[in-house]
């Protein structure tokens, strides 16, 4: 399949919309799969069906808004995320400017959402994968959820390892929501105006 594109920062026709997670019942819900979770309610709000791939992948093509997705959530461990992806751009023909990575992160504040055209790995194992994984390295759109730092005397793993509390889950479910709208406006309307919408400065409440 030869997917179309288009020039310049505006929306491509199709997509891959990647999100980063751990496979497998003892990671779900965890703070490291919230890019698994965007990827859920992406295909439930748009009806598009997950079906596991040869290439490593659990995988979902639809459309957003008459974009075509293909939605992608790697089988393999977080540090091993840039190998299925990688195939899975490649069955589809699909360049990493056409490429949307969803994942966690720590530096930003818990249910803060940030839109990056392209960027370094941050120390996050996931984007660490796809940097070697891909021709294109680090230029790749990505967008970040926050998840907040660990509490004094955490491991850093095992905050990500672990569930959000109580308190912490309706923060994380408005931030999913966002996180799905982000997702849409990228995908119709591009990463410039994705970042002019949602980046924003303002301290949460």
């Amino acid at each position: 399949m030869i997917l179309p594109g288009c020039d310049g920062d505006g929306p491509h026709r199709r997509w891959l919309v990647a999100g980063l997670g751990n496979p497998g019942k003892d990671y779900r819900d965890t703070r490291h799969n919230i890019g698994f979770m965007v990827l859920d309610r992406l295909a439930q709000i748009h009806h598009i069906d997950w079906q596991p791939a040869v290439d490593g992948t659990c995988q979902g093509l639809g459309t957003i808004q008459d974009v075509v997705a293909v939605l992608v959530k790697p089988m393999a461990y977080m540090n091993r995320s840039g190998p299925p992806v990688r195939a899975a751009s490649e069955r589809f023909e699909i360049s990493s400017r056409q490429m949307l990575i969803v994942h966690d992160d720590m530096d930003l504040a818990l249910g803060r959402i940030k839109i990056k055209a392209k960027g370094g790995h941050g120390g996050h194992r996931g984007l660490q994968s796809l940097m070697a994984a891909l021709d294109a390295g680090g230029a790749f759109p990505r967008l970040r959820i926050g998840i907040g730092r660990p509490p004094a005397g955490c491991d850093p793993v095992d905050h990500v390892l672990g569930r959000f509390t109580q308190p912490e889950i309706e923060v994380i479910a408005d931030a999913i929501a966002s996180a799905e709208d982000a997702v849409a406006t990228i995908l119709t309307r591009g990463v410039r105006d994705g970042m002019n919408r949602f980046n924003r400065s303002d301290p949460l409440p």
